[in-house]
């Protein structure tokens, strides 16, 4: 029973660790192939690609700020998911929080101890309200999340450029962009490193981490939503409020993906520009799955993909390699992770159809 007990344990920790790890190798080998295909020398795309992410403070800076919205991204596929409910709506979450905190930052007049918290409340419940649409069209008429969430993302975005066009458009700055007034001062993350663009957001996305992880492991909440996740019927019998907990996981995932928008605006951007938030969402969905919805996975897989993002523009200028190929490499990384899930979904599916008495029982 020790040895049987030990072996599952090893291929529990092959799936979370050592495949992970092997499809990020892969990805590289594979990306830095098209490279010499494409008459580019990968060692100097991939040494600027290093350089460039983690060669200097500045570089740092760059890639923590980077990853802060993907890791807030990524809380947000995760939390929906550990409740078996798919959020492929992050990207209309975050401009929707983008949108609460650029009116909380622009429209209110506060010092900052007070302004910043309240900014970041408004992004975190704007995302959360927002959340729960999917959510509730799913328990009242049945409505897939994989369908509705896609579809709030269109909503969101264009209601955001609606806003930023007309009715909070900055009319003082003479330009004919479509763009929010520019947030004060007081709205702004503080620098934490002099020197650096690095700003306070990825404090709260450390916080949001540490509240996932005692959330779902501490509380009882957090004990339903895992066991619902994994058999909503079991849940069911055992007297747990399916539709209750299917709208809280989503709250919480529009509410972290709300502060992503928050943390980009408030330590980047300061202002709403047309698709200035355009692919975080999705950036997140990648970083949750690589990460296999663990906190530590998913801290790891959105400071991969920060550094991935500030070292492209390095990795052009040393190597000549199209920033662009970021995305093919973040795409192999993604082929590679959902590849195995489907593997394994299908050799299970196999398993349980050889053995219907047991699925009987």
């Amino acid at each position: 029973m020790e040895h049987k007990l030990t072996g599952a344990k090893l291929g529990r920790l092959v799936d979370k660790i050592y495949f992970p790890l092997a499809s990020i190798l892969a990805s590289f080998l594979i990306a830095g192939a098209v490279f010499a295909l494409m008459g580019f020398d990968p060692v100097a795309a991939f040494g600027g690609l290093l350089s460039g992410s983690l060669g200097n403070l500045n570089a740092w800076g760059e890639t923590l700020n980077k990853a802060t919205p993907v890791i807030l991204t990524g809380l947000s596929y995760a939390i929906a998911k550990r409740c078996g409910v798919v959020n492929l709506g992050a990207e209309g979450q975050v401009y929707i929080g983008a949108l609460c905190a650029v009116l909380a930052g622009t429209e209110l007049n506060l010092p900052a101890p007070i302004h910043i918290p309240v900014t970041l409340l408004a992004a975190f419940v704007g995302g959360a309200l927002f959340g729960t649409l999917p959510a509730i069209m799913k328990n009242r008429f049945g409505a897939s999340e994989l369908i509705t969430t896609i579809m709030f993302n269109y909503v969101a975005l264009y209601f955001v450029h609606y806003m930023i066009a007309g009715p909070i458009k900055d009319m003082e700055s003479g330009s004919n962009f479509a763009q929010s007034k520019q947030m004060l001062e007081t709205a702004q993350f503080p620098r934490l490193l002099a020197g650096t663009r690095l700003h306070a957001g990825i404090i709260v996305a450390l916080l949001a981490l540490l509240f996932y992880q005692f959330f779902l492991f501490h509380t009882t909440r957090g004990y339903e939503m895992r066991v619902i996740g994994l058999n909503s019927t079991a849940g069911r019998c055992a007297g747990m409020n399916v539709k209750s907990n299917t709208l809280l996981s989503m709250f919480l995932a529009g509410g972290f993906a709300g502060l992503g928008g928050a943390c980009e605006l408030m330590g980047v951007q300061f202002r709403i520009m047309e698709n200035a938030f355009n692919g975080f969402g999705f950036d997140g969905v990648a970083v949750a799955l690589l990460g296999g919805n663990a906190s530590g996975g998913i801290v790891l897989s959105g400071l991969l993909f920060g550094a991935l993002k500030s070292g492209a523009n390095k990795m052009q200028m040393k190597s000549g390699v199209p920033t662009a190929t970021i995305y093919m490499l973040q795409g192999l990384i993604i082929v590679f992770v959902v590849g195995k899930k489907m593997f394994d979904y299908h050799r299970l599916r196999k398993a349980d159809s050889k053995h219907p008495a047991k699925e009987a029982a």
